[in-house]
């Protein structure tokens, strides 16, 4: 990518800023911004342990300087000239960092969290405005450029032209190095505009801090160096590549992606244990020529699930162990079509309309329905009991597990009961009976072919003899009047029982329709 033999660390570091733009090109999303703030905060912490370690190699080297003037004295002295000069570039581009970019920026640590708003860091004018004027750099900006010169110049004077510290100026050359760049289209650009101008501020920053990196990277190659020791593999990151870690291993389809990117590299050492949800797994099938273990088993019930265990592995004649933590989602396997007609979606108005409310792939208690006349009676199970109007809207919201609401609704229609029949004996409409069966039978109002079971109760009717005057009756049988009225008919005459008020029982707020009379012809 840049001129000059690169390191295989500084390629993935290369490697690793040419993913970042391509997803700022396609999209620069908060969840971009915050894989640069957490990239930063590795970096950031990266470089707090770095700062122990090269303390205590800078002591280590004191020590055997005094132990050992002869082989050491000389080594400690350049190695304390590489703490002096590394700290001054070091501060630098933390002073740069502050008061170029936070304090421009304006953005302000969340003394929550002890972090920048990396989600709001989407600035690109910052730096641009600092350090590029038009085709040329400002005075900043040769600034910037002249500094990591300088402190190559500067290790470099402090090592000397010894045979021995060749690998090491190799090294210190590709970590820094700001030759033009060569991009996919075969134009060459200033290293300063490929990888600063038009970047956000949170990229910028990042990428400072991965250049602090670089300087504490340096510190501990030339403190090994000095010491005989060939650590530089141990310090470079060219044996690491970024690994996207998803928050859960299932999304539901336009629901955002949410996990984190990370600079790792796959172990290729065999552990002696490996444990998983409790069970101890077989090692002989489980690891790969990577040293990574694959997972085989039956997946739980629907909802998220933890995956816990411990890989064991053997240090120092001692077992160590590494903590498994993940997690995965399961979500219904499709095993039923769902059927429906449009024109049958109905509920009706005086009963009670049992429903069953869900969102696929959701747990009932992040469910939540409303509409006018709907209460909840269990998990899943509503009841309907629709007032006024033609049509009744069921809204439905559901929490999906990143806490996003999804929502959907439904309308249908709403329907009166339809008007009952009247009864006599069981039978209804026109009937032939004897004269007994009417005077003891019991007038009824039924429901015909209705999908609820209501019980409804008759109050009161007429009866219409022919020839006679009409009779009306409380109850639900014939009175004194009306019998007399009866026994008063003849042969073949057509008995109407008409006038039949019903009502539910338990709902007196409801008024049925006008039930349909009966009509009786005498057989004797």
């Amino acid at each position: 990518m840049a001129g000059g033999k690169l390191s295989a660390r500084q390629k993935m570091i290369n490697l690793m800023y040419l993913v970042f733009i391509a997803m700022m090109a396609m999209n620069m999303s908060k969840e971009v911004l915050s894989a640069f703030g957490l990239m930063d905060a590795k970096f950031a912490n990266a470089n707090e342990m770095a700062t122990v370690t090269n303390e205590n190699l800078l002591g280590g080297l004191k020590s055997k300087a005094e132990e050992k003037p002869n082989e050491f004295a000389l080594a400690a002295t350049k190695a304390e000239l590489i703490s002096k000069v590394s700290e001054d570039f070091y501060k630098y581009l933390e002073t740069l960092k502050r008061e170029a970019i936070v304090e421009k920026g304006k953005y302000e640590i969340d003394p929550k969290t002890g972090m920048l708003p990396f989600e709001a860091m989407d600035k690109t004018d910052i730096l641009d405005e600092l350090w590029f004027t038009g085709d040329r750099l400002t005075v900043e900006g040769q600034e910037f450029i002249k500094r990591i010169q300088d402190y190559k110049q500067s290790v470099k004077e402090i090592i000397g032209d010894d045979v021995k510290y060749i690998r090491a100026i190799e090294t210190l050359e590709n970590r820094f190095d700001i030759t033009d760049v060569t991009n996919n289209e075969g134009k060459s650009i200033p290293w300063l505009d490929y990888h600063f101008k038009g970047f956000p501020a949170i990229a910028s920053y990042t990428k400072i801090t991965a250049m602090q990196n670089d300087v504490k990277a340096t510190e501990t190659n030339m403190y090994n160096v000095f010491l005989g020791n060939t650590l530089d593999e141990a310090v470079s990151l060219k044996n690491y590549e970024a690994i996207v870690i998803a928050d859960k291993s299932a999304f539901f389809a336009g629901e955002k992606f949410q996990g984190k990117v990370v600079l790792g590299k796959y172990a290729n050492v065999t552990p002696t244990k490996l444990v998983v949800g409790g069970q101890e797994i077989n090692l002989t099938n489980a690891i790969d020529s990577t040293g990574a273990a694959r997972l085989d088993f039956t997946v739980g019930n629907v909802g998220e699930h933890e995956i816990e265990g411990q890989f064991t592995f053997l240090e120092d004649g001692k077992e160590l162990p590494i903590a498994i933590k993940g997690n995965y989602v399961v979500v219904p396997r499709p095993n039923s079509a769902t059927i429906s007609a449009d024109k049958m979606n109905v509920v009706y108005r005086g009963v009670v309309n049992p429903m069953t409310i869900s969102f696929a792939g959701v747990p009932d208690n992040k469910v939540n329905a409303n509409a006018p006349g709907l209460r909840k009676v269990g998990d899943g199970k509503y009841e309907m009991q629709p007032g006024a109007g033609s049509e009744v809207t069921i809204s439905v919201t559901a929490t999906l597990d990143d806490g996003s609401p999804v929502n959907d609704r439904k309308t249908y229609r709403i329907k009166d009961i339809p008007k009952p029949t009247g009864s006599l004996i069981g039978k209804s409409g026109v009937m032939k009976l004897p004269r007994r069966n009417v005077e003891i039978g019991t007038i009824d109002a039924k429901l015909e072919d209705f999908d609820f079971d209501l019980p409804i109760q008759v109050t009161s009717f007429s009866v219409k003899v022919p020839g006679q005057p009409t009779v009306n009756v409380v109850g639900t049988k014939l009175d004194a009047a009306a019998k007399a009225a009866l026994g008063r008919a003849r042969r073949g005459d057509a008995v109407q029982i008409l006038n039949i008020q019903a009502k539910i029982v338990g709902n007196n707020t409801y008024r049925l329709k006008e039930v349909a009379p009966i009509i009786v012809e005498l057989t004797d």
